[in-house]
């Protein structure tokens, strides 16, 4: 079993944590919101009519992490590629309003990832129309970006790179990542996508979902014994250091070296898992950068997890209930 974690333990890691600097480096997006009343359909096809009321927006993907990161006490500086457009502007400026510091890095020849939402006055979506382009960044682009994370890791304490599939992330990218946490000796931790598995080795920790991992171990996920397996073909395939597998429902299973074990689900209730990963590794890295475990950092990162699925929409969680979740969790073991 993987030794608990003690509230005044995670007291002390959540107080180190509001001194550390965490770097994220990844796909950003902007989220939009189009909200208005629909009244009749149209006349011109079998669509409804939706009456403009107000829009609306919030950050997103990579941004979406480090805004996690801010939330909990850290500093959080954002590598991201943009277009040279206005949600470029729009999402730089909600990431400075997020307590975010935006690095960001210009290609004029595509756009700011950009999903819009047509939504009724009762959430019900319409449409959604994306902006975006995910064929991999030019290399006069990339480079820029692997520049812009030697500059930055000299002044960071860990490094998340969050890969959306959108193109910002290479293996270039991703191997100036490795090696900037090398030279520093800085946790570098991965939220995954599948098809860039083989980019990741190095990697500190790679935080698949339960679907990621069934497709990387090429095996149905229902016990813990099937999640021990697939964590060790993971491990393997990404010549990481260790997985947390997030489980949903089931928790999390932690593979590492000298440690293989679940983490049992935290969660009270489920309302929306959107965004929960994101919390779930700014959890693990500001951890890490405070000086805790990875156990420690599983744990806490559990617990930010079950408080993240039981709010509505990509939720971020305060020091203050985290350490009341783990509290809690402390007087009923």
């Amino acid at each position: 079993m993987l030794p608990p974690l003690a509230a005044e333990r995670a007291g002390a890691i959540l107080s180190a944590a509001a001194r550390t600097h965490v770097l994220v480096v990844g796909d950003a997006m902007l989220d939009k919101f189009i909200a208005g009343r629909v009244t009749r359909i149209s006349p011109e096809a079998p669509v409804p009519v939706v009456m403009f009321e107000h829009e609306t927006h919030r950050i997103g993907g990579a941004a979406n992490v480090a805004h996690n990161v801010a939330v909990l006490g850290g500093r959080a500086t954002l590598i991201a590629v943009t277009g040279h457009d206005e949600a470029a502007s729009t999402l730089a400026e909600a990431c400075r309003h997020a307590g975010i510091s935006p690095a960001f890095v210009t290609d004029p020849g595509r756009p700011t990832t950009t999903k819009v939402r047509i939504v009724t006055e009762r959430n019900q979506q319409v449409a959604r129309v994306d902006y975006e382009l995910d064929a991999e960044i030019a290399a006069d682009v990339e480079q820029k970006v692997v520049t812009a994370v030697q500059q930055q890791a000299s002044d960071a304490d860990a490094i998340i790179v969050s890969d959306y599939l959108k193109g910002s992330v290479t293996s270039h990218v991703l191997r100036a990542a490795v090696e900037a946490g090398r030279e520093r000796t800085l946790p570098v931790l991965v939220d995954p996508k599948i098809p860039h598995i083989d980019y990741y080795a190095g990697a500190t920790v790679v935080t698949p979902n339960h679907h990621e991992a069934e497709i990387a171990a090429n095996m149905r996920v229902r016990t813990d014994d099937d999640a021990r397996l697939a964590a060790r073909v993971f491990r393997e395939r990404a010549s990481c250091g260790a997985v947390l597998i997030t489980r949903g429902d089931q928790g999390m299973w932690l593979l590492g070296e000298g440690i293989e074990d679940s983490l049992p689900a935290s969660a009270r209730e489920v309302a929306d898992v959107t965004g929960a990963g994101d919390t779930v590794i700014a959890t693990l890295a500001l951890a890490l950068a405070a000086g805790a475990t990875l156990v420690e950092a599983a744990r806490l990162a559990n617990e930010a997890a079950g408080l993240a699925v039981a709010k509505f929409g990509p939720a971020v969680v305060t020091p203050a209930e985290l350490l009341r979740a783990v509290e809690a969790t402390e007087s009923t073991s």
